[in-house]
């Protein structure tokens, strides 16, 4: 994409390109913060495993009360004894591998990508989006307003 002077004109502030910005340092961040909103979903999925096993490990216990009481008191210890509770990573369970993921990977990607905006595009988000929007939409007409305050 290159950079087009009227192309920003009607964007607000918070998405404009600051002065001086080149087109390789707009492109640059917005890989960033593409990578950060990638690492966000996984955070998320990491979220939903953890969430996924704690319900499976309590439905285990559940189903170990069935089966002793269904007369299979080996199965039913042997489940008790070697699954309900077993760490799911070496000396963790889940909600550890969660904090560990938060407090380092994801703490650190998010400080880092506020870094590149701040520098480069002066903290504004999605200011290479913004000029694709406008590079891309219909000017004029109506769904392909610039900002909400076009409407």
């Amino acid at each position: 994409m290159t950079h087009d002077d009227t192309r920003g004109r009607d964007l607000d502030a918070e998405h404009s390109r600051p002065e001086g910005a080149t087109d390789a340092e707009v492109e640059a961040a917005g890989t960033v913060s593409e990578a950060l909103e990638k690492i966000e979903r996984a955070r998320g999925h990491l979220y939903s495993f953890h969430q996924l096993i704690g319900a499976a490990d309590f439905a285990l216990g559940d189903g170990a009360d069935q089966l002793e009481a269904s007369g299979h008191t080996g199965l039913a210890a042997r489940l008790r004894e070697e699954l309900i509770g077993l760490n799911v990573i070496a000396g963790r369970w889940s909600f550890q591998m969660v904090e560990d993921f938060d407090d380092h990977y994801w703490a650190t990607a998010r400080t880092l990508e506020q870094a590149v905006r701040d520098e480069v595009t002066e903290g504004r988000r999605h200011v290479y989006e913004a000029e694709l929007k406008q590079q891309r939409r219909t000017h004029g007409r109506p769904g392909h307003e610039a900002t909400p305050q076009d409407l």
